[in-house]
């Protein structure tokens, strides 16, 4: 276990902490004509986020002085845990059903999403799992079968909920640990066909995915229905421009976009603040993202350095789709956008996610 302790990573934490004003700014922003409209307090989203973000920052500076080798040591009990919870979270009367899907436990406003906190569990496991067995990870057998196994039981079950978003994300995170962990490239072939199979076969199998596909090749085919929230969100980004309407003077939150402080805040941020404010968010999170990277490969152990990979995996998958998503490059999945989107559980976990990665930074060796 490292022992020499130094100053954690002081731009990833300067980084971090732009992103979550822009996100409380543009939650703010993007929520409250509907928060006015539907519970007559325009702070309604504003404040719960806030109060999220309090949390997630105090488990954020925890987890920091934390040395992440506990992780390691808990795995195991951890991801016990996240499976029960998974588990409970189907139960009527214990899980919560929003939007078709029964993914929260809780009351109200303030509910927990599993799904959320077994991507972060699931990524502490794997990456002790690849460490101990990192020589075994060329054996489609030995290495790859095993490792992935536990990831698709995971995915099962959240998909019962059903969540596909927040599934893929956790598969697609995975998947990249264990490519970097060594796995052999022909293994990754034969299961990218296996996958596309299985995702072939979840989209027929819900007529809604369906729709959903049909409407990103065409979403002017329905325009009122699959196709409705896509056609807004780029009405949203074009009249952006360069510069945007200006802070508040979004027209789409006026009822047009769905819920505009969730999957799709980057569109009234592009409405609002233009080409200019997209691409300063954009570069935030490429500068997280590299200063991640710098993270892993200065990690003084194995542990540590698949666990940083996982993290910015996870965070720059969760961005590349949303963004695409929002601009219309991708069907619709549900995934939020780091930091910025309106959400108790994505928010907290996301920031408990970047404690994790301060204290790894702290024995880094770059």
């Amino acid at each position: 276990m490292p022992t020499k302790k130094a100053t954690p990573d002081m731009i990833l934490i300067i980084v971090t902490l732009m992103l979550l004003a822009v996100g409380l700014t543009m939650v703010y922003s993007a929520s409250a004509i509907w928060a006015d409209y539907k519970f007559d307090d325009s702070f309604f989203f504003a404040k719960r986020q806030l109060l999220f973000a309090i949390v997630g920052l105090v488990a954020m500076f925890f987890l920091m002085n934390v040395d992440y080798w506990t992780w390691r040591t808990w795995a195991k009990v951890i991801i016990i845990v996240c499976f029960v919870l998974l588990l409970l979270v189907l139960i009527p009367g214990i899980g919560n059903v929003r939007n078709g899907s029964r993914s929260w436990i809780g009351v109200g406003a303030f509910s927990i999403q599993p799904s959320e906190f077994m991507k972060l569990a699931m990524i502490a496991f794997l990456a002790k799992f690849l460490s101990e067995k990192q020589k075994l990870i060329t054996s489609f057998k030995k290495g790859l079968v095993p490792s992935l196994g536990l990831v698709f039981l995971a995915f099962g079950l959240i998909m019962l909920q059903p969540d596909l978003g927040t599934g893929t994300v956790m598969v697609g995170t995975c998947i990249v640990m264990i490519f970097v962990s060594g796995a052999r490239i022909k293994h990754f072939a034969l299961l990218g066909l296996i996958g596309i199979g299985g995702f072939v076969a979840l989209v027929l199998s819900a007529p809604y995915r369906i729709k959903r596909i049909t409407s990103f090749l065409d979403p002017w085919e329905d325009p009122l229905g699959s196709g409705f929230q896509i056609i807004q969100s780029l009405y949203a980004i074009g009249p952006g421009g360069l510069f945007g309407l200006g802070l508040g003077e979004s027209r789409q939150k006026f009822f047009y976009l769905p819920e505009p402080q969730t999957d799709f805040i980057f569109a009234i941020l592009s409405e609002e603040l233009g080409f200019i404010g997209g691409t300063f968010v954009i570069l935030l999170f490429a500068l997280l993202l590299w200063r991640g990277i710098r993270v892993a490969l200065g990690a003084p152990d194995l542990y540590g350095s698949f666990l940083a990979v996982g993290i910015i995996a996870m965070v720059a998958i969760q961005v590349m789709i949303n963004i695409g998503v929002v601009t219309g490059l991708m069907p619709v999945t549900g995934i939020t956008l780091p930091f910025l989107s309106y959400g108790g559980s994505s928010l907290t976990l996301m920031l408990m996610a970047i404690g994790v990665l301060l204290n790894i930074s702290r024995y880094s060796r770059y």
